[in-house]
């Protein structure tokens, strides 16, 4: 599989020559070069995870893609196939699995809403806007959350230190400045190192293969 990290927390995973595209939201640029578009994952229902814009811009690509979300999301008006924590969805090479079930609390004054984090084949783990983690799993590549209204950076550090990924990179940055997310990303190779593992510095383009 090859990862590809856009803006935020958008994400592209392709594997023989398909696309699977997670979160694409509210921060991240129009995507491009859809061939081969075969599933889109949303985890939740904010608007920097998903947009009418983008779901309606793939669609053209592929109208009858199959888009994997959250009770919530459907709530919100997009049409979707609903997932929950359990749940498994393959489509073409992409087998998915679905884990935790809430948004990381953000006040007490903030509605929780309905998150699903994914797990790729078995191998590439991304939590949403979440801490949640697959029972057993071995996470060859963990996309780890770096900046948002809900995260502290020392959660986010025992987060990977629990998922104990062979390598991880920082998502979920846009909330940051140049000299934050610097800040951000050192400490989660800090946390990445501790177990063994690699840690990847990706800027919106790159791309790492597994």
């Amino acid at each position: 599989m090859r990862i590809t990290k856009h803006e935020h927390a958008c994400l592209r995973v392709e594997q023989e020559g398909r696309l699977l595209i997670i979160d694409p939201g509210g921060f991240t640029l129009p995507l491009d070069d859809l061939h081969g578009l075969t599933a889109v994952v949303l985890t939740h229902e904010h608007p920097d995870h998903w947009t009418p814009e983008h779901l309606e811009r793939l669609r053209r690509h592929a109208p009858d893609v199959p888009v994997y979300a959250p009770a919530g999301v459907a709530a919100a008006g997009a049409e979707v196939t609903v997932v929950a924590p359990g749940d498994t969805a393959t489509a073409g090479p992409f087998t998915m699995t679905f884990h935790g079930g809430r948004h990381a609390v953000i006040h007490e004054s903030i509605p929780v809403v309905d998150n699903v984090g994914v797990l790729v084949n078995d191998e590439f783990y991304y939590p949403g806007d979440s801490y949640a983690l697959p029972k057993h799993a071995d996470i060859a590549l963990l996309a780890a959350p770096v900046g948002a209204p809900w995260l502290k950076i020392g959660d986010a550090m025992d987060f990977v230190l629990a998922a104990k990924p062979r390598r991880a990179f920082a998502t979920h940055d846009m909330t940051l400045s140049r000299i934050g997310l610097d800040m951000h990303r050192s400490r989660l190779k800090w946390a990445t190192e501790q177990h063994g593992g690699e840690f990847v510095a990706l800027d919106p383009g790159d791309s790492v293969e597994m």
